[in-house]
């Protein structure tokens, strides 16, 4: 959608409230009575609640206002963002060690997101259910039973798509704003004392009054930007200027009148710290706020959820990840996919996370040591975009990255001391991710290289077929080959166990760019080898999905026609084995053949017709 119309504007806007701000839109669930968890050991008084809401108010306008709207958001990869596509932005200009680095906290950056991904349904959903204990006390034994029954309906429906559910998603998340922002305004207007907390004199005062145990309830005052990065990954489907036109206008306000309501509610009465939240609600209100919340969490959890479906396409597409099986749910959205692996995977972890912490406040404790560990690596790989790429002088981002570290180390070591607690899940999880990635990646590239490790030239043997050419049939072949001007053992099994070749021999190559999305025109790139061996080099974003059809029908308005009915695809099939290698390599080495066996056919891969598809296999040590 374009942000240049300004009619459109206005419902740009109001879809990004209803995708990008579900997270950090429900953080007033939980926040504020998280920073006075017995945890921290703070009593609820008047300079400690000013502290808290001075904390939080700055908190978002330095990492959410600034850093990301004003400074990561410039960093696009043709309108694209997230920690992977400022992976690939990062490297594009950098020697082979700094590509490698940034590769290494690309990836951790990229891990630490799916052990955020597990907590945030939870946390979100089981801390809108808790309202039913100030609704009636006996309920809390329903919380847990009634949060694994949300989430089990929001993860089946996965499968039908966003689309129709998702015209709902902007009018409940800003009927969602509207209230919790109406709420805090009659909070505040009672107590408008509370709006002495805008002044930072009171953060800077709560870390010189409580010094080491202020830094620490850094852990929780950081749950009130949980979902940040989702402004960023999500840019390329709203554009810039709509984010921060709903982030300034919309919700930053309501977000502030909330925390500062709940603020002024514990002036009044430091026992509402129990769930300042929804004691902000008159009694006749409680219902309808709780089934407003239960709404917002649930769509809060979608958004993370469509998240981790886009971040997964990119890490097989990049080559980080195995091929799996990837429906796409919308005729007219591409980027609404869904990914039956991983929808059940992440269902799976979310409901034993739900069943064996029980409680919001437990899951609070965990969460954070992801959100702040990405945070970290995205202030250094947007920093390196800003001197590689756009060429700003060394010393200005320089200085950029030592600010905005002055912001997040802190926040990263204050939620790392959760490691000891609750926070080694979301570690956990992310250490799994990232050593399946790394795992994929490493030893896909050593079997690619044992592959093509026999050393025959490919214009030889084309020079040897023409010259001698073996029994020759009707119809075009063609030999998917993953690297251009290597011989495809496809190519040589036929040749030696059917010694026949077609009339027209094509050897396609699918590439995927590190950009998001390539043009038609830009698609297909042919050259005739000779007179009847084509090379075919297609292109592909790592956002958009291969489909051999689409190839063909852009070769025949190149002038090299295709008859599918005609074809024949003729693929190689390995059978690997594990060579001889230290046991931590051959650790690594087993988890590649599980993920090789479980991975998506080429044939499904690239779309092509089962009936048409030859599979010649051969056995590769390792």
């Amino acid at each position: 959608m374009s942000t240049d119309n300004k009619r459109s504007l206005p419902a740009a806007m109001l879809a990004t409230i209803g995708v990008v701000y579900g997270d950090i839109g429900t953080s007033p669930l939980y926040t504020l009575r998280e920073c006075f968890s017995g945890y921290y050991g703070f009593s609820v008084e008047p300079d400690v609640i000013f502290g808290f809401l001075s904390l939080i108010f700055w908190m978002l306008i330095l990492v959410v206002s600034l850093k990301y709207l004003s400074f990561v958001m410039r960093a696009d990869n043709a309108g694209e963002g997230g920690i992977l596509t400022l992976m690939s932005l990062a490297g594009r200009y950098a020697s082979d060690k700094k590509t490698a680095f940034v590769v290494i906290i690309g990836l951790i950056g990229g891990s630490f997101f799916y052990g955020e991904v597990v907590i945030t349904p939870a946390v979100s959903v089981m801390s809108a259910l808790e309202g039913l204990e100030i609704l009636a006390p006996s309920l809390e034994a329903y919380i847990v039973p009634c949060a694994v029954v949300v989430l089990t309906i929001l993860f089946c429906i996965q499968k039908h798509g966003t689309s129709g559910i998702s015209k709902v998603f902007a009018p409940v998340m800003l009927l969602w704003f509207l209230v919790i922002g109406l709420l805090g305004v009659r909070s505040v207007i009672a107590s408008p004392e509370v709006l002495y907390a805008l002044n930072p004199s009171w953060a800077i005062g709560f870390f010189l009054e409580y010094k080491a145990l202020s830094f620490f309830a850094l852990g929780a005052v950081v749950l009130a930007i949980t979902g940040v990065e989702a402004l960023y990954a999500d840019m390329g489907h709203f554009g810039k200027m709509p984010i921060r036109y709903a982030w300034f206008t919309i919700v930053l306000p309501c977000l502030v009148l909330n925390y500062f309501g709940q603020g002024a509610l514990l002036l009044r009465n430091p026992e509402a710290i129990k769930n300042p939240f929804f004691l902000l609600a008159p009694d006749w209100a409680l219902i309808p706020l709780l089934i407003l919340a239960a709404l917002a969490t649930v769509i809060a959890s979608q958004a993370v959820i469509s998240g981790v479906f886009s971040l997964t396409r990119q890490a097989v597409h990049l080559g980080y990840l195995p091929p799996m099986k990837i429906l796409h749910t919308s005729d007219m959205e591409a980027g609404q996919i869904y990914i039956p692996v991983i929808n059940w995977l992440l269902y799976i972890a979310v409901v034993l996370v739900i069943v064996t912490f029980k409680h919001s406040s437990n899951l609070a404790a965990a969460y954070g040591i992801a959100v702040t560990g990405t945070m970290v690596i995205t202030s250094i790989l947007s920093c390196t975009v800003a001197n590689q790429n756009w060429h700003w002088p060394r010393i200005a981002t320089a200085t950029i990255l030592a600010v905005l570290l002055c912001v997040d180390v802190p926040l990263f070591s204050a939620n790392a001391v959760k490691v000891f607690s609750e926070g080694w899940l979301p570690l956990l999880l992310g250490l799994c991710m990232f050593i399946v990635m790394t795992s994929w990646k490493s030893e896909r590239f050593r079997l690619l290289r044992r592959i093509h490790e026999h050393g025959n030239s490919l214009e030889a043997l084309i020079a040897s077929l023409e010259k001698n050419p073996p029994t020759r049939v009707k119809g075009t072949a063609v030999f998917m080959i993953r690297t251009t001007n290597v011989i495809p053992f496809s190519l040589l099994h036929n040749l030696t166990h059917n010694k026949v070749l077609h009339e027209r021999v094509i050897l396609m190559t699918i590439k995927t760019v590190d950009t998001p999305y390539v043009h038609n025109v830009q698609r297909v790139t042919i050259e005739q080898l000779s007179p009847s061996f084509w090379r075919v080099v297609s292109s592909y974003g790592y956002k958009e999905t291969p489909n051999v059809e689409n190839i063909f029908y852009l070769c025949g308005l190149e002038g090299l026609s295709f008859s599918m009915e005609e074809t024949s695809f003729f693929l190689s099939h390995e059978s690997v084995k594990l060579g001889k290698r230290p046991w931590y390599l051959k650790i690594r080495g087993q988890l590649f053949l599980a993920l090789n066996r479980n991975a998506l056919r080429a044939p499904d891969q690239f779309k092509i017709p089962p009936n048409r598809v030859i599979e010649l296999g051969t056995q590769i040590d390792i």
